[in-house]
């Protein structure tokens, strides 16, 4: 049996597609005159100019895939939080303070013990991350959404705001060899790579959603429920002590290569790794994915990450963990326009979107 890579869940057909989307959708930045957006398409959030030095961020993302497992399960409530902190951490890495967030809910049927618990997750996000949920949009369509279970198919996206001084705005642009590279936890695998983890670990391991896995402490299903990470009131907390804060970083699909989306072409020597979570071992092992792949397209324990300047390191560290949330350093910055990412922890180097071997 060959190993899974992303190859074999579809993610890179997406390409094409994309690129074909893209070419309609850039020449409307034309259309909003002294709103233009500041970003092109691609970056975590983009920002859209409103008045005098303030900006809107805007992002938008669903959960994906992992509401089957919501669905194999029968619990609803941990991906309303996946919505929203999917949402505000992509808002956040602008340097903008996330303010809203509206919902859109695609039902097979409209069902309040699947509506319920959607509604109370995604207020536990808003109150993680501070914000409002000041509407939304609900559509029942039967025709277009089928699920795992009969009667229970739904889709969640979301979108936010944020507020942002233009020129406080950040985008990777001031990032210099040597900055620090500050790795904040992940809880998990918060809500991206499912589509391989389903089938490394359902489809190749036979595993049930149900079942207890010992090294997991914990069923399948509780594991891969756990709710994303919501960054938002920790790295505030360092953009608020003026501490020179080069980029941001969320960590979720494309994995590590997230830390080069910067504006700056620069690539990162990554000295340390910690452990990843036993979940990202358990798909490793019974999918048989290289672990090229496991850091091409999963957090593997890094949620999201900070460039900092080098002295401000153990003052951004300090404030962090007061916050609660686990820091790594985890290297530093490098001069490098092909945006390499070497991996000396687990012996990989990363470029053009691939890890190899060193």
């Amino acid at each position: 049996m060959r190993p899974l890579t992303e190859h074999d869940v579809g993610v890179r057909c997406v390409g094409s597609g994309l690129g074909a989307l893209l070419r309609s959708i850039r020449p409307t930045f034309e259309h909003a005159g002294e709103s233009r957006p500041a970003l092109d398409i691609g970056y975590f959030a983009n920002v859209v100019p409103v008045a005098d030095n303030l900006g809107i961020a805007i992002s938008t993302d669903g959960v994906g895939t992992k509401l089957l497992v919501a669905q194999a399960v029968g619990r609803y409530d941990t991906v309303g939080i996946d919505c929203v902190a999917m949402n505000v951490n992509d808002v956040l890495c602008v340097g903008a303070r996330p303010i809203a967030l509206v919902d859109y809910i695609a039902v097979e049927e409209a069902s309040p013990e699947i509506l319920g618990p959607l509604g109370e997750g995604i207020a536990r996000g808003c109150e993680l991350a501070g914000v409002s949920c000041p509407g939304g949009e609900l559509a029942q369509v039967r025709e277009m959404i089928r699920g795992v279970v009969p009667g229970r198919g739904f889709d969640l996206v979301g979108t936010a705001i944020g507020t942002v001084a233009l020129d406080r705005m950040l985008t990777g642009a001031s990032i210099r060899a040597g900055d620090v590279l500050l790795g904040l936890e992940s809880s998990g695998l918060h809500s991206n790579g499912f589509t391989l983890a389903r089938q490394a670990l359902i489809e190749r391991g036979k595993l049930d959603v149900h079942a207890h896995v010992p090294e997991l402490g914990c069923s399948l299903g509780e594991e891969l429920l756990r709710p994303t990470r919501i960054y938002v009131r920790p790295v505030l907390a360092v953009l608020e002590s003026g501490i020179a804060v080069r980029a941001l970083a969320h960590v979720t699909g494309d994995g590590l290569f997230n830390l080069v989306r910067t504006t700056r072409p620069v690539g990162f020597d990554v000295e340390r790794w910690p452990q990843p979570p036993p979940i990202f071992s358990l798909i490793q092992r019974l999918g048989r994915v290289p672990e090229e792949e496991m850091y091409r397209a999963f957090n593997m324990g890094i949620g999201f990450a900070l460039v900092v300047a080098a002295e401000s390191a153990g003052r951004a560290r300090t404030i962090l963990e007061a916050a609660g949330v686990k820091v790594h350093e985890l290297g530093h910055a490098t001069d490098d326009p092909e945006r390499t990412i070497r991996l000396r922890a687990r012996g990989l180097v990363g470029r053009g979107g691939k890890f190899m071997r060193d």
